[in-house]
């Protein structure tokens, strides 16, 4: 099995956790008070939402599918629109690896490490548009 496999299917044992999505913001919001203030007055509920797809759009890339929707959320990020710092972006994915940590109960170091390859590429294109 691939490491876009493993991903994926990690993925779907965390999504199946009730509070994963819940428990990723509580981590990404305690690494910055920047990021904290930045989701003030956000609908977390939805947040959660867009959450859950935009990390599956980010393993269907590395698994294959066009990078057009990373292109597009990359574009909303950027320094003209929502402003999303470069440096975020390794918060970001810092928050995820520990609530993966915590909600998978298949977690290993090589597992993490097959997330962060995966989730690199992708990561870099939204980045790359700030």
């Amino acid at each position: 099995m691939n490491n876009t496999d493993l991903v994926f299917q990690s993925y779907g044992r965390c999504c199946s956790r009730d509070d994963f999505f819940v428990d990723f913001y509580d981590h990404f919001m305690s690494s910055s008070d920047a990021i904290k203030n930045r989701f003030l007055n956000t609908d977390m509920a939805a947040q959660r939402h867009l959450l859950r797809h935009g990390i599956l759009q980010l393993i269907l890339t590395a698994r294959g599918m066009s990078d057009r929707k990373l292109k597009a959320l990359g574009e909303s990020h950027n320094r003209s629109n929502l402003d999303i710092k470069p440096e975020w972006y390794s918060l970001w994915l810092g928050a995820l690896m520990k609530t993966v940590r915590s909600h998978d109960p298949e977690y290993t170091k090589d597992l993490e490490n097959a997330w962060k390859e995966v989730l690199t590429p992708g990561i870099d294109v939204i980045r790359g548009a700030y």
